[in-house]
């Protein structure tokens, strides 16, 4: 199969797979919030899901370059499979501990899939072609963000027209399809490395590396900082939104992100690795201007709905151009490795989520909910901005 018809399968595998992810998350949240499950219980239920990045992307790295991206792409998918068939078959009301340990697997299979599909662009991108690579990966990366977004969507549709359990069983047919899709098509050998990497390798890499990697957990700190909790929290409450309007809204400003990702390289054209760098610094600094805007005039009493939507909105552009830079730079340096490199940044960015959650959770309450709480979430995001910006300038040298 020619490079162009195995990334069309990868592609299309860990598009099924995003798909079914985002339909998944928003399935239980409703259907657990629809039988009487407290705000605590949702989150214990899902912060399972956010804890196994960390850990799974540095053995998914591992992994995808000792048995080759096809392996850990399917097992995402099969895992994924797994989680909606012991969902479906657990009743109408299934128990906390079970929908805890769904969520993990399902975090599992989430980097496991995301890794070997975005460690599998390096091998299949033209050799020495920075722009080719560079539209290969904002496309993954903004396709897969999108349709994570419309994934929120399909979710409550299915939970609408069909029940919980029909709902799973749709999901599943769907994740068997992909994988058999990418175990047909795509070649054992691919993206593994031609020297079995060790575990000590997981933690074995160059000061750059270390720099983007650090720059990736402040970044992605700093939206889930006020995205995770705050945000929706906040619509609700002072706003005066209803509960579909903020999830279309959250699930719009996904799609809206992704589809910027996807459209990156029309912003931002590096010629190399160095260049590249030296406009993450820049996009970094920039994310930080429509938080200080929207913590300022929140401060001063502006209305909140209008305020959050233009400053957050016009924040999701940059930080989109940002973070595909940011996805492209890591398979974009040289070497074999690629997929031990992408599953340590990822391990990253999956800290960098969980702190982003815990300090929405913690900032919004500490300040007490509402206008001063938010505006405390947004000073921290504009906080890890900068710190994400301190962490990046090692990267303007190659």
């Amino acid at each position: 199969m020619q490079p162009a018809a195995q990334y069309a399968a990868v592609t299309g595998a860990y598009w099924a797979f995003t798909l079914s992810d985002g339909a998944l998350r928003m399935l239980v949240l409703l259907h657990l919030h629809a039988t009487g499950r407290s705000p605590l219980e949702l989150l214990w239920a899902l912060l399972p899901y956010e804890l196994a990045g960390v850990v799974t992307n540095l053995l998914g790295g591992f992994l995808g370059a000792r048995l080759g991206v096809r392996a850990t792409l399917v097992a995402g998918l099969l895992l994924q499979l797994g989680c909606c068939l012991a969902l479906a078959g657990s009743g109408a009301q299934p128990a906390l501990a079970l929908v805890m340990a769904s969520q993990l697997v399902s975090g599992v299979a989430k980097d496991l899939a995301k890794t070997g599909a975005k460690s599998s662009v390096k091998a299949l991108a033209p050799a020495g072609d920075h722009g080719a690579l560079f539209r290969l990966v904002a496309l993954l990366t903004g396709s897969k963000n999108a349709l994570k977004g419309l994934g929120f969507f399909l979710g409550g549709a299915l939970l609408a027209a069909l029940d919980f359990r029909g709902a799973l069983a749709c999901l599943a047919v769907v994740l068997a399809l992909a994988a058999l899709l990418a175990a047909w098509s795509l070649p054992a050998a691919l993206g593994r490395s031609k020297q079995a990497p060790s575990i000590a390798s997981l933690f074995a890499h160059d000061r750059w590396l270390n720099a983007l990697a650090a720059a990736r957990l402040f970044l992605f700190g700093s939206r889930d900082a006020w995205f995770a909790i705050a945000l929706p929290l906040f619509l609700v409450s002072e706003a005066g939104w209803s509960a579909p309007g903020v999830s279309a809204f959250l699930a719009a400003w996904v799609i809206g992100y992704g589809i910027v990702q996807a459209l990156a390289p029309r912003f931002a054209r590096p010629v190399d690795v160095a260049a590249g760098g030296r406009a993450v610094v820049g996009w970094t600094l920039a994310a930080a201007l429509p938080l200080l805007a929207a913590a300022f005039l929140l401060a001063g009493g502006a209305a909140p709905g209008p305020v959050l939507v233009a400053t957050l909105l016009a924040y999701g552009i940059v930080f989109a151009i940002d973070s595909s830079l940011h996805s492209w730079l890591v398979v974009a340096r040289g070497g074999e490795d690629a997929a031990l490199r992408v599953g340590f940044y990822y391990a990253a960015n999956a800290a960098g989520r969980v702190a982003g959650l815990a300090a929405s959770a913690t900032l919004y309450a500490a300040w007490g909910a509402g206008r001063p709480g938010m505006v405390a979430c947004l000073l921290g995001s504009a906080a890890a901005v900068a710190l994400a910006a301190l962490c990046s300038l090692p990267l303007r040298r190659a």
